[in-house]
């Protein structure tokens, strides 16, 4: 009777359903530990492309960062006259980069008393001018200080000729923007002709848009030997004659700005453009090369529309009766494997 008992238990028990706590079921998206409880958390699965919201947050912060680590690079040009050294200071002083003027530079080299400077110095003694490559290598060792590295630069009068361009390019030294300021002959005529500097404290004047303060300046007030009408005329052919040679080699990057118009009106084109010039390059730092998106979409698209190669589809195998010598289950198996052999080989079955 207990020995009934105790086999019917055990069938019970045997054909009884599992419990909720021996085993989960796999459902998709989700693995499930074997022998893990009905509260134990699952892992999801995520493709290899996927990224979480965190990861996608800090991408995107440091390539914001990127793109405000590059600084901006300017290069300034003008006719005598042209209002050019105001708009360096505004420029200087809104985006805060590093003034450099290949004038000042030049200057500062020779009282500094460095290589450069004094090869210079020789050449400016015998009344000569200044070789390309001095000023070149001057231009590049102050544009490769941490400050301009750092902060941008504004280059400022600097290349003036199609050498000095090519001298730069070939340093690979190339601005984001060439601010080329147009001013009618005209008005740059009167600017320079009513111009005066006061020898005492080194101020510009000019009689009509911005005259003295009072009488005492005017009467000391001095007029350099070059701001006369004829001298300009002479000066402005042969800045046009150099303007026309940088055109070519920056063309793709230089603007001309209005300059007839007052100094806040012009800063304000300015400014524009430079800050359009800012936000395309943050905007290229954080996203990747156009040609190389559609190069790859293209690449992607055609392997998916790629045929698939065909499958070779050979006759189904003919049964046929084992040949006489071929006794044991060894022998057998051989047969009908070299059988198969011959068929994928040849495509038909071979007698």
């Amino acid at each position: 009777m207990a020995s009934s008992m105790a086999a019917t238990a055990a069938a019970s028990s045997y054909l009884s359903p599992p419990t909720a706590t021996a085993e989960r079921t796999t459902t998709r998206g989700c693995v499930f530990l074997p022998g893990a409880s009905v509260s134990s958390r699952s892992l999801r699965l995520s493709h290899a492309g996927a990224r979480s919201p965190a990861t996608r947050k800090t991408r995107s912060f440091k390539g914001v960062v990127a793109a405000l680590a590059d600084p901006l690079k300017v290069m300034i040009s003008g006719a005598p006259a042209s209002g050019k050294g105001t708009q360096c200071e505004l420029i200087k002083a809104k985006f805060g980069l590093v003034h450099i003027s290949a004038g000042d530079l030049l200057r500062a080299e020779i009282a500094a008393g460095t290589e450069n400077g004094k090869q210079a110095k020789e050449f400016m003694e015998k009344g000569q001018l200044v070789p390309d490559d001095i000023v070149v290598n001057m231009v590049k060792d102050r544009l490769l200080q941490s400050d301009a590295q750092e902060k941008g630069w504004l280059l400022d009068g600097y290349p003036r000729s199609y050498s000095q361009a090519m001298a730069l390019e070939t340093l690979d030294i190339r601005p984001d923007i060439f601010l080329l300021l147009d001013v009618p002959d005209e008005l740059l005529v009167e600017r320079v002709v009513g111009r005066r500097s006061d020898p005492v404290t080194g101020k510009i004047y000019h009689l009509k848009y911005s005259p003295p303060e009072n009488e005492e300046i005017a009467a000391r007030l001095t007029q350099r030997f070059d701001d006369t009408e004829e001298k300009v005329k002479l000066r402005l052919e042969t800045y046009y004659s150099n303007v026309d040679s940088l055109l070519s080699t920056y063309d793709n990057v230089i603007v001309k700005v209005k300059g007839d118009t007052t100094v806040d009106e012009v800063f304000a084109q300015i400014d524009k453009l430079l800050e359009s010039s800012l936000a395309k390059k943050a905007e290229k730092r954080l996203r990747p090369n156009a040609g190389e998106v559609s190069a790859v979409r293209t690449a992607t698209v055609s392997k998916l529309s790629r045929p698939r190669r065909r499958e070779r589809h050979f006759p189904p195998l003919e049964l046929r009766p084992c040949p006489a010598g071929i006794l044991t289950r060894w022998g057998r198996m051989r047969w009908d494997r070299g059988r198969r052999r011959r068929t994928s080989a040849r495509g038909k079955p071979h007698a």
